[in-house]
């Protein structure tokens, strides 16, 4: 029986000396903790820091901020820009920079914590690698340093003023840019399709030149843009023109063609007409000759009838005496004057033609000489 207490005995001293030996593991992970954490504050324990960006990217001319974080205690801290050690920073405050466009503060008064390392006026020889190194077990951290360049841009030739539905075309020229920038168009404040227009680019030293060709057909007055950027632009670079679009004048090809072709056809008829009217009239004319001396033919005819039914009608003129008679005896005047053939009787000369005309043929006789008068009345 005791042999079995003491056994009972020995088995619960062991398990108390299990269970406080756990209960003191446990409670001296805390402890761990702390003393850990005392260690990293006086460097026990190897330092970390971290620097940003990692990555910058700032235009021609800028400044450019690079910050430093360390946990613990630190002593030295150097920064590199390329190949060249710019800038020391002492925990204890003082700094050295050459030349003058790099320095370096602690990001508030009283903080070593924290370093802001600055580059002022940034040029294209700063591009690259930036540095910073904390001696002892910090080790060091690299950035990279992107500088751009923002040139000019135009648009060639200013305003432009075209007939509707005319091909257009606009040429943008960018000068001193690095790197190459991102053109774009756009008209009426919409941006254009990109199958409209086309950009090349060149170098130029230590810069691009590009150079956008913008073609469309003019529809309407339009204002045309074009923009460029780069990633360091907070905004994009432009220049602007008015398109100023003419309407197109009516074609009046279609109509002139249609006038002129009505034109030569009523000049067609007009001058068919023409012909047949003048034939019918030269005939007609021809016609009224032909009856006209017909007429005369007969008229006359029935003239030269009557003249000689006239002649037929004449009466013997008693007075006349033939011209180749000169002298008349005096026993054969009468106490008129007449001439008196073979007797006492006295004849005047009747009317010649109807008794409507009346002509007197008488003759006188003077004493010296004998003289004749002859009195005609034609008809």
């Amino acid at each position: 029986m005791q042999t079995h207490h003491s056994g009972s005995s020995h088995s619960r001293t062991l398990d108390l000396r299990k269970n406080n030996n756990m209960t003191a593991s446990w409670r001296s992970k805390p402890t761990l903790f702390l003393v850990c954490l005392l260690l990293s504050a006086t460097g026990a324990l190897p330092g970390q820091f971290q620097l940003e960006p990692l990555n910058a990217t700032v235009l021609l001319g800028s400044d450019v901020r690079f910050n430093a974080s360390m946990q613990g205690l630190w002593n030295v801290m150097t920064w590199t820009v390329g190949e060249f050690l710019v800038t020391t920073v002492l925990n204890s405050g003082e700094i050295t920079s050459d030349p003058e466009m790099f320095s370096a503060r602690f990001c508030s008064i009283g903080d070593t914590s924290c370093v802001e390392f600055t580059i002022q006026n940034v040029s294209h020889h700063e591009s690259g690698p930036v540095i910073c190194s904390v001696q002892g077990d910090y080790g060091s951290k690299t950035a990279q340093l992107y500088v751009q360049e923002s040139g000019t841009l135009h648009i060639m030739g200013g305003n432009v003023t075209v007939m509707q539905e005319e091909q257009v075309e606009f040429q943008c020229v960018l000068s001193k840019w690095f790197p190459i920038p991102t053109v774009s168009w756009t008209w009426n404040n919409e941006a254009v399709n990109s199958s409209l227009y086309n950009t090349t680019s060149m170098t130029a030293g230590d810069s691009f030149i590009s150079t956008s060709v913008l073609k469309f057909q003019a529809v309407r007055d339009t204002h045309v843009e074009c923009r460029a950027t780069l990633e360091s632009l907070t905004s994009p670079q432009s220049s602007s023109v008015y398109l100023v679009v003419v309407p197109k004048p009516t074609d009046w090809t279609v109509l002139i063609a249609v006038v002129v072709s009505i034109g030569s056809f009523a000049l067609l008829v007009l001058l068919i007409f023409g012909i047949i009217f003048c034939y019918k009239r030269r005939k007609e004319k021809k016609t009224t000759y032909e009856n006209e001396m017909s007429r005369r033919v007969r008229t006359q005819s029935q003239i030269s009838t009557v003249h000689v039914a006239g002649q037929n009608q004449g009466q013997v003129n008693p007075g006349y005496v033939p011209s180749g008679q000169t002298s008349i005896a005096p026993s054969e005047l009468n106490d008129s004057g007449f001439f008196q053939a073979n007797g006492s009787t006295v004849f005047e000369s009747p009317d010649v033609v109807n008794s409507t005309n009346t002509g007197n043929a008488y003759i006188s006789v003077d004493k010296p000489a004998f003289r004749r008068h002859r009195h005609v009345t034609i008809v």
